[in-house]
């Protein structure tokens, strides 16, 4: 997996490795947010079709489930641990001093980054990231999959608003506070144009679980779930 780190243009990792805080307190360098997005979706991707292979007789709800647990802030940050991206994010003092280099959300932000980049310096070519990814997949005990899958609080709203409308929910992200090396949001998730449940956590993705929480909260409040 060490491989991963090989990159030919080495400003691309470097950018990778960047968080917003790093950029504050040395203007002219680079933050890797965009990196972050394109590595999310290349995971998702990813993670999906591993299942869909290995698992031929999994119906799409539970590799659904498996998926987020596979992708999930605890499990990718376990990943950037154990292929060294940890002390070599480039982070501002003040992340620093608040045990940055330990922190899951910036530890899974960076592994996301580092993916991107790496799709992009291969020019755009998955093939190359299919065998290190399903290397790091493989290393995932399974019950530890099957344990994180069945609490899944996103993919329990989400299988309600399909069973019962046919749709996706929506999540809707804003900040509303924090430092730049723990930022706290605020979402709020719908079912075509209603409301259904708000959240609040340190980064995107513990805001939206947390809105996923309260909206099955409130589904079991009037008997619907």
């Amino acid at each position: 997996m060490h491989k991963l780190l090989n990159f030919q243009n080495e400003k691309l990792l470097r950018q990778a490795l960047t968080h917003r805080s790093y950029v504050n307190e040395n203007p002219g360098e680079a933050h890797n947010e965009r990196l972050e997005f394109l590595g999310d979706a290349i995971l998702n991707f990813l993670s999906g079709e591993y299942l869909y292979q290995h698992y031929s007789e999994m119906e799409e709800d539970e590799m659904t489930r498996r998926r987020s647990a596979l992708v999930d802030e605890k499990q990718l940050a376990k990943f950037a641990t154990e292929v060294g991206l940890d002390f070599r994010m480039r982070l501002g003092q003040g992340a620093i001093r608040e045990g940055g280099f330990q922190n899951p959300n910036l530890l899974s932000s960076t592994f996301e980054a580092v993916i991107g980049a790496y799709y992009l310096d291969n020019n755009q070519n998955v093939d190359v990231l299919r065998p290190l990814v399903e290397e790091l997949f493989d290393s995932v005990p399974q019950d530890i999959v099957v344990s994180r899958s069945n609490i899944d609080s996103k993919n329990r709203f989400q299988e309600w608003a399909q069973a019962n409308f046919g749709a996706i929910p929506t999540y809707i992200n804003e900040r509303v506070g924090g430092m730049d090396h723990a930022p706290k949001f605020a979402s709020k998730v719908y079912v075509g144009n209603e409301l259904y449940g708000e959240g609040q956590g340190r980064g995107k993705k513990e805001a939206e679980k947390q809105a996923a929480e309260d909206a099955l909260f409130q589904l079991k409040r009037r008997g619907l779930f």
